[in-house]
């Protein structure tokens, strides 16, 4: 059974940003009001940037939910970088339009995390993946999977977020992390995982079905 996760319906890492620009927006309105048409919809951009909806997570045994909102852009087979070991890739792009709050993929305890300064290169690209800035947490599965799951900043982001740490139990679903304005999120799957998704497909964190585990 899954856990339900109950969240503030605009994430808490917009509020500070979201306040100011609706404070700078009202002042324009009295002193400049043509002008402030303009504040007015980078204050409604601000405010669907940060949003975070409920989502309904799927039931089922062994499966791994997408942990980013976004577009597929890449499955391939190849080395997992963290664990040094074959693996299927699935890359999520995250534009500025999606909702950017991560979610943890499957259920376990965080074996390892790792967080690597990097360039700000498109996150469509390819070699993002291991030039980026980027954090990255491998997860150990009650049934003894290892999933990695890779926060990888894009062209415009500057910052990532994740607040678990080594040694942090996880649910399928949970927040735990956060990327700012663009991104995208890796997930490395054992060889022997049954991919559900495919090029080009739209997933929301949470509710899509990446992959079934063996």
């Amino acid at each position: 059974m899954k856990k339900k996760f109950t969240y503030p319906l605009i994430a808490k890492e917009g509020w500070s940003i979201l306040i100011i620009a609706f404070i700078v927006s009202i002042l324009m309105s009295f002193y400049h009001p043509s002008v402030s048409i303009i504040f007015w919809v980078i204050t409604l951009f601000i405010l669907q940037f940060f949003r975070d909806p409920p989502r309904n997570a799927p039931s089922g045994n062994n499966i791994v939910v997408s942990a980013a909102d976004g577009r597929v852009i890449a499955i391939e087979k190849i080395i997992d970088p963290y664990q040094n070991k074959k693996a299927i890739k699935v890359s999520v792009f995250m534009n500025v339009f999606n909702v950017h709050s991560n979610k943890a993929p499957v259920t376990g305890i965080i074996m390892n995390k790792w967080y690597f300064p990097g360039k700000f290169l498109n996150a469509v690209l390819s070699k993002a993946s291991l030039e980026n800035e980027r954090c990255a947490i491998t997860i150990k599965t009650k049934s003894k999977h290892i999933i990695t799951c890779v926060q990888i900043a894009g062209l415009i982001a500057r910052r990532i977020l994740c607040y678990r740490d080594k040694g942090s139990n996880l649910s399928a679903g949970e927040r735990y992390g956060f990327i700012k304005f663009g991104s995208r999120v890796d997930l490395y799957l054992p060889l022997d995982a049954k991919v559900k998704v495919e090029i080009g497909q739209s997933v929301k964190n949470n509710e899509s079905i990446i992959a079934e585990l063996s």
